[in-house]
């Protein structure tokens, strides 16, 4: 571990936060079109911060949204490609009532940044960055050569990047692509995620009557559009969570032995998570699996929201014509996303209230997948960890869904080292998100050392 590139992160400390905090500022909420010139703000952020850091040929690359970030150093010669990935725009803060300080001004507390895009993914895409920066100060080059693409719009489905990558797969071409949008395990436990759930995410759209009606007049005859779409979504799921959704489970791979053996041994406590992390009365799921393996190996149907009907203060006796609800599956390796979809379409086609027409409109999906905990640069990322840490690697699946983590294997055909340094209870996408300051540093210098130990592999 290189204790040039250590004392360059303490030297530097109080600026590398400033910067971090300048990033956090900018409310680059890609989902709110209100919000699209604080995204292109933090695009051109990105940008500057890469020249800066020594890159070439930075460009922002525009799309038919959010723009793109590319910048690249190719003079390692005979060296690998490593392709840093990374968002710089964040979930909505709503609601921000509960924010305890506001969420895009970022606040020290208790050895944490508070702020929205903290850890997702601001924090973590800037440790790459500074990483860079820190290489290039210490040595004059880098030990690998080095691409980096950072998109705008990961947090509404990445329709842009996905788009690129397999127009572009030339100017990407790499060995291995390296993304910090993870979390360890446990505080102070190196983690690698070699697994990720896939996504698909759809609206059902439920339309009764042609108007909203009085209930006192057409109450017990005429189809209420709200009590249908929910008569609908409770045949989806049993009390046990098990989808009831004909063909979802047929394509679902189980884990292999001895990775289920791996995860038994991880200092997992199902009442802490319930507790510290989930804070209801109870955890549900299938009674027939461990925890672990209902967020990392098991395919979920969620229901995020409903809207449709009357819900302002005070009564208004009305019938409601149209609700929509927001649903979403997460996909394990060997699921097809279209088959899914197309399952639930059958589904809802068939089991549609009476009076009530219901319509599924996909918004994205993406597939799961599993990398291989046994090439040569996963074994380097684990050291590299296991150094900087000073404890044995593990190795996890993630229950979250990166697209682009597929895409990088389907189109550059490149394995991705997932390894990020959020923790468990950073709150991602919730009010009060998180990142704890030591791990920022942390990720820094494990980065640094990671491309540093994959440059001298290969002499």
């Amino acid at each position: 571990m290189s204790e040039n590139i250590n004392l360059w992160v303490a030297a530097h400390r109080q600026r590398l936060l400033d910067e971090l905090f300048e990033f956090i500022r900018i409310p680059s909420v890609s989902t709110l079109p209100e919000h699209a010139p604080d995204v292109r703000r933090a695009a051109e952020f990105t940008a500057d911060q890469l020249r800066k850091a020594g890159l070439e040929n930075v460009e922002i690359i525009e799309t038919e949204g959010h723009p793109l970030v590319y910048a690249d150093w190719l003079h390692a010669e005979g060296q690998p490609t490593v392709l840093c990935y990374g968002h710089y725009d964040v979930q909505p803060a709503d609601p921000l009532e509960l924010w305890l300080t506001p969420p895009f001004e970022p606040t020290l507390r208790d050895g944490n940044i508070y702020a929205r895009g903290a850890v997702d993914d601001k924090g973590q895409i800037y440790m790459h960055v500074k990483a860079l920066e820190a290489l290039m100060a210490v040595h004059g080059k880098l030990p690998v050569n080095i691409k980096v693409l950072i998109e705008g719009e990961e947090e509404i489905g990445g329709k842009s990047i996905s788009k690129f990558v397999p127009a572009h797969r030339d100017k990407l071409k790499a060995d291995v692509a390296l993304v910090s949008d993870t979390a360890l395990y446990a505080e102070g436990l190196p983690t690698l995620c070699i697994g990720l759930r896939g996504l698909a995410y759809m609206e059902i759209v439920a339309q009764g009557p042609m108007r909203d009606l009085h209930s006192g007049l057409y109450g017990g005859a005429a189809p209420n559009a709200v009590f249908g779409l929910v008569e609908l979504l409770a045949k989806m799921k049993d009390a046990d969570g098990r989808i009831l959704i004909p063909g979802v489970y047929d394509d679902v791979a189980e884990p292999a032995a001895e990775e289920l053996a791996s995860w038994k041994s991880l200092p997992f406590s199902e009442a802490a998570m319930l507790k510290d992390e989930v804070g209801s009365t109870s955890l549900t799921g299938e009674p027939d699996r461990t925890v672990l393996e209902r967020v990392w190996s098991r395919p979920t149907l969620e229901v995020h929201g409903i809207a449709g009907g009357f819900t302002g203060a005070g009564a208004k006796t009305v019938i409601p014509a149209t609700a929509t609800a927001k649903v979403s599956l997460r996909l394990v390796p060997n699921q097809d996303p279209a088959k899914v979809v197309e399952a639930v379409k059958q589904f809802v086609a068939a089991n549609s209230p009476k009076g009530v027409v219901c319509e599924v409109k996909v918004l994205s999906f993406g597939p799961g997948l599993l990398v291989d905990p046994n090439h040569p640069a996963m074994d380097i990322a684990a050291k590299a960890f296991a150094d900087t840490m000073g404890r044995e690697t593990v190795f996890i699946r993630g229950g979250g869904s990166i697209p682009i983590v597929g895409e990088f294997h389907q189109y550059l055909g490149i394995p991705t080292i997932l390894m990020g340094f959020g923790l468990p209870d950073d709150g991602l996408h919730s009010p009060n998100e998180k990142y704890k300051l030591d791990n920022y540093y942390l990720g820094i210098r494990t980065v640094a050392h990671f491309l540093e130990l994959y440059g001298a592999e290969q002499n």
